[in-house]
Formats: C-alpha cells, sequence, structure tokens
C-alpha cells in the first residue's frame, strides 16, 4: 500500500496450531497439526482472506495450513527455509517436565537468559537471528507494498517482534507467543531501509 509517498508493506504472521503429540519443544521436528491445532488456526484467521501473497515454513505444521489457505482462496504461495523453527539441539521432542527432571531450574535459566543458557546443540541465537532478518529482508523487497500472510513458528515471531522494537536477544524469550497468535507488523519503507513497526500482538484476525 501506498501511504503518501512511502511505500509500506503490511505483514501477518501467524504462528501455527497444536501439533499432534502436544506440547513439547519441536525445533525443526516436522509434526503435523492435530485436529484441534487445525480448528485454532481456522478460527484465528477467519473466512477473509485479504493477502496478496502467502509464505510459509516448509515445516508440515506450518506447510499444510498454508497450502489450505493458498488452494481456498486462489492466493499466491512460496516456502522459504530460512522460516523454520530454531533448532533446540537436545532438547527436540522433549517437554519442559522432561527437561527439568534432572535440573528444575535449567529451563527457567534459559527463559531468563538464551545467550548463556542453551540446549546442547542448539542453533545459536546470533545464526537464527541472521537468517530471520535476512529471510525478512528478502521478503520486503519482493513484496514491497503488498499485505503478506506468513505462517511460521513462535521463534520467527519473537524474532521479527526483537527486531523492530530493537529487544537484546537475552530477552527474546520473554515474548509469549500462543500457539495459532497472530501478529500485525508493518514497514515503512524509508530510502533504501524499511522502518518497522509492531501494529498488534497475540490476537486474531477474526471478526
Amino acid at each position: 500500500m501506498i501511504t503518501g509517498e512511502r511505500i509500506t508493506t503490511l505483514i501477518d504472521l501467524v504462528r501455527h496450531g497444536e501439533p499432534v503429540g502436544g506440547i513439547r519443544y519441536r525445533g525443526q521436528m516436522d509434526d503435523p497439526l492435530s485436529h484441534a491445532g487445525w480448528q485454532e488456526m481456522r478460527k484465528a484467521i477467519g473466512q477473509e482472506t485479504p493477502w496478496d501473497a502467502i509464505i510459509s515454513s516448509p515445516l508440515l505444521r506450518c506447510r499444510a495450513f498454508a497450502e489450505d489457505v493458498s488452494e481456498r482462496s486462489g492466493i499466491p504461495l512460496a516456502m522459504d527455509d530460512r522460516l523454520k523453527e530454531i533448532g533446540f539441539g537436545e532438547w527436540q521432542g522433549k517437554t519442559r517436565e522432561e527437561i527439568s527432571r534432572f535440573d528444575p531450574g535449567l529451563v527457567q535459566r534459559f527463559y531468563r537468559d538464551p545467550t548463556t543458557t542453551r540446549p546442547d546443540g542448539a542453533e545459536g541465537l546470533a545464526e537464527f537471528r541472521k537468517r530471520v532478518t535476512d529471510a525478512l529482508s528478502d521478503i520486503l523487497e519482493r513484496h514491497a507494498g503488498q499485505h503478506l500472510l506468513i505462517v511460521c513458528h513462535a521463534g520467527i515471531i519473537r524474532m521479527v517482534i526483537a527486531h523492530i522494537l530493537e529487544v537484546p536477544l537475552s530477552h527474546l524469550f520473554r515474548i509469549k507467543v500462543g500457539t495459532a497468535c497472530v501478529t500485525r507488523v508493518e514497514f515503512a519503507e524509508q530510502g533504501e531501509e524499511f522502518l518497522g513497526r509492531l501494529v498488534f500482538h497475540a490476537g486474531s484476525l477474526s471478526i
């Protein structure tokens, strides 16, 4: 959209719904949505499909819903590997209770500062930030002035918010992102840069 002489790109980010197997640290595991997860996402998005394009993580819990919306609406769909969830290393597939069994304070320390406490083998936060911001920059270049739907993960949404608001990586996991959470951001073109603003977080597009 064009506001005055500025080109503004509007992005709706939606986290996937509940996957089969319930709540656990999945990271890049490829579990499908549960029936409840499908219902959560349909309720969050509603019946309107105002987007010019849909972009999705290739992981099944995001891709299947993105494909469904694209097929029903005729809106073009693209996958971007850089929109995969952060890799949780040895925590992947485990519940909070399983992780805390031998160290009750471990998860709490992780949420307090994931730059000093993180799972063995996990993706580094600096590397994760780079792939997310690189993906975002490319998306803004390709889709300037459009309204987009991005189907992704909690980590991606956290990092986009952190990028816009300049939240330090040590505070990244203090941003809560529920299943089927909708976050809207907008980017106004400023010369060769884009100024991002958070419009709303943890909302819904249903009327």
